[in-house]
C-alpha cells in the first residue's frame, strides 16, 4: 500500500513537471505542424536559456584546449558513404536530395565533417592532441508515433567534439573527456551513473576505456552490443530528480574513421601515422537536454540559467520613476530585468511572478524610493528585507558565478 502511494504521488509530480505543458507555459518552445513534428522553434525564453547553456560549456572547453569550429546543415552524400553512416543509418535518415548530377544528405552527424577539417592541411605530432567542438545540428527521421516534446526530435543540436591524438595520449584524453562530462553534470546537482558499452572488435579501444574508467573509480557496467559501428562508448546515465534515468553525454574512441578517411599526422619519426579519434558529447542533444533540465527543475531555474531573473515592482505610479532607473542599472549590470509597470495591485503582481517562477522580484514603495534602496523577495525564500541596488548586484552576480542552484 505505502508502495503504491508513493507511486501515484511520483506520478502526479510527474504531470506537474512535464516539460511539455512546462514548455508551453513558461514560453520556452513552441511545436507546430506548420513547421513539422519534432522541430521546435525555440521561443525568447528557450534561447536564453540554451545560449546560457551553451556559454558555460564554450567557457569550459576554451580552458581546456578546445577550438570552435562551424560546418553546414547538408553535405554531398558521399562524405557520409566514406563514413558510412550512409548506408549504416539510411533508415533513419532523411532521403536524399537529388540537386542536378549531385546528391545531398542533412548532416546527420557531426564527426565527417570535422574529419575534413582535420584533413585542410598536413598535421604534425607537435598539434595533437587538436580538440575540435561545434554546436552542430544534425537531422534524424524518427517515426512519428516516437516523438515526444524535446526528448525525441527530428532535428537536435550536439555538443560535438573530436579529439584527434597520438596512441600515448589516448588514456589522458579519455580521463580528460570523462572529468568534463562529470563536471557538466555536477553543475545541475544531477546524478550520474556511468555505462560503459562494449563492441565486437576493437578490443584495444575497449581496454583503454575501461581501464581509464577502473582509473577513476567509475561505477558502471558492459552492455554488449550497445557501441556505434566504429567504435566503444561510455554512456553517461543521468538520474533525474524523480529518479528517472535518461542517456546524456557520450565518449567515444575510434580507431574505424581514421582508417576510412586515411587521416595522417607526421610523427617525431618524420614517418606518417594513423591518429585515434575520440568523440564526445557532454550534453549529448540540447533539446533533450533542456527537456530533462526543465523536468528536473519543475521550471523553476536556478538563475544563471533563468530567462528573467529580476522582476521591478512599482507600488504606485509615484513610485514609476525610481523603479525605472532600478530596473535600468540591473540591465547595466547585464542583468536579466523586467520592469512591470502594470497598473495592477502589488500582490497581483507578486503571486504572476511567482507563478512564472521568477528567481528574484524588487519591490519599490514610497519608503524605499525616498531612501534610494529597494526590498527584495526571493523565489520560495520569500521577504528578504531592504537593501541598496548595488548590494543586490553583488548578490546576484556571486550567485550566478558560483552557478548556484537555490
Amino acid at each position: 500500500k505505502e508502495m503504491l502511494q508513493q507511486h501515484l504521488q511520483l506520478l502526479e509530480e510527474a504531470k506537474k513537471r512535464d516539460h511539455r505543458k512546462l514548455g508551453h507555459d513558461l514560453e520556452i518552445f513552441h511545436i507546430t505542424p506548420s513547421v513539422g513534428g519534432g522541430l521546435p522553434l525555440w521561443l525568447p525564453n528557450g534561447t536564453i536559456i540554451r545560449e546560457s547553456l551553451e556559454a558555460f560549456l564554450r567557457q569550459e572547453q576554451r580552458a581546456r584546449g578546445y577550438l570552435p569550429v562551424i560546418t553546414p546543415h547538408i553535405a554531398n552524400l558521399s562524405l557520409y558513404r566514406t563514413s558510412g553512416h550512409y548506408p549504416y543509418y539510411k533508415d533513419s535518415q532523411f532521403p536524399p536530395l537529388k540537386l542536378e548530377d549531385e546528391e545531398f544528405l542533412l548532416k546527420p552527424m557531426n564527426c565527417p565533417h570535422h574529419h575534413l577539417i582535420y584533413m585542410a592541411r598536413p598535421r604534425s605530432y607537435r598539434e595533437l592532441p587538436l580538440r575540435l567542438a561545434e554546436f552542430g545540428t544534425v537531422y534524424r527521421y524518427e517515426q512519428s508515433g516516437e516523438l515526444n516534446g524535446l526528448t525525441r526530435v527530428r532535428g537536435f543540436t550536439q555538443d560535438d567534439a573530436h579529439i584527434y591524438c597520438t596512441q600515448d595520449q589516448v588514456r589522458d584524453e579519455i580521463r580528460a573527456t570523462v572529468e568534463l562530462t562529470q563536471f557538466v553534470f555536477q553543475t545541475f546537482d544531477e546524478n550520474v551513473e556511468k555505462y560503459g558499452g562494449e563492441a565486437q572488435f576493437w578490443e584495444r579501444a575497449q581496454a583503454e576505456i575501461k581501464d581509464v574508467a577502473d582509473e577513476m573509480g567509475l561505477d558502471y557496467f558492459i552492455g554488449v552490443g550497445e557501441a556505434s559501428f566504429y567504435g566503444p562508448k561510455i554512456d553517461f546515465m543521468i538520474r533525474d530528480a524523480l529518479g528517472r534515468t535518461w542517456q546524456l553525454g557520450t565518449v567515444q574512441v575510434d580507431y574505424v574513421m581514421p582508417e576510412r578517411f586515411q587521416l595522417e599526422y607526421v610523427g617525431s619519426d618524420n614517418k606518417k601515422h594513423r591518429p585515434v579519434v575520440i568523440h564526445r558529447a557532454p550534453f549529448g542533444s540540447m533539446e533533450r537536454f533542456i527537456g530533462i533540465l526543465i523536468e528536473h527543475f519543475a521550471g523553476a531555474f536556478p538563475l544563471w540559467l533563468a530567462p528573467l531573473q529580476v522582476v521591478v515592482m512599482p507600488i504606485t505610479d509615484n513610485q514609476l520613476d525610481y523603479a525605472r532607473q532600478v530596473d535600468q542599472q540591473l540591465r547595466a549590470q547585464g542583468l536579466r530585468s523586467h520592469l512591470d509597470d502594470r497598473q495592477e495591485k502589488i500582490n497581483y503582481k507578486i503571486r504572476e511572478a511567482e507563478t512564472k517562477k521568477t528567481p528574484y522580484m524588487v519591490i519599490v514603495g514610497a519608503k524605499e524610493a525616498e531612501a534610494q534602496q529597494i526590498a527584495v523577495r526571493k523565489r520560495k525564500a520569500g521577504d528578504l528585507g531592504a537593501m541598496s541596488i548595488a548590494a543586490f548586484v553583488r548578490q546576484l552576480q556571486d550567485e550566478i558565478a558560483q552557478k548556484a542552484l537555490l
